[in-house]
């Protein structure tokens, strides 16, 4: 086919590259699933021990020996009821009188230190 005089030809789309090919991804291995039984979790023996608390930490929570979890739980209960987290970061655990002793003298620890601070007053 001829082209007319005064009209330009339609120009031809240029050729398109293919799209460089990316790397597939490879399926990862699905493990076995457990099986899941009626039964609940058995709970850690070293959590459940009871444990003697101190002097200082019997103010706050009291004499008798309870285990770990119970302990954390009591003084979560007495935080909460003398409103000593702080306002801003809720992580953090504002000492009174009494649990400052139980916190080595410090004004303020996270609520993660606070456990380690606790179980030192635990035998």
């Amino acid at each position: 086919m001829a082209a007319k005089k005064g009209k330009k030809a339609a120009k031809k789309p240029a050729a398109r590259k293919p799209a460089a090919k990316k790397p597939m991804k490879k399926a990862a291995a699905k493990k076995p699933a457990a099986k899941k039984s009626g039964a609940k979790r058995k709970p850690n023996a070293a959590f459940m021990k009871p444990m003697t608390p101190s002097s200082t930490l019997a103010g706050v929570i009291g004499a008798s020996p309870m285990p770990r979890t119970e302990v954390t739980s009591k003084l979560w209960g007495y935080i909460k009821k003398n409103n000593l987290q702080d306002k801003t970061n809720r992580r953090m655990i504002n000492a009174d009188d009494k649990l400052r002793d139980v916190f080595g003298g410090k004004k303020q620890v996270s609520m993660f230190e606070m456990t380690k601070l606790v179980s030192k007053h635990l035998k």
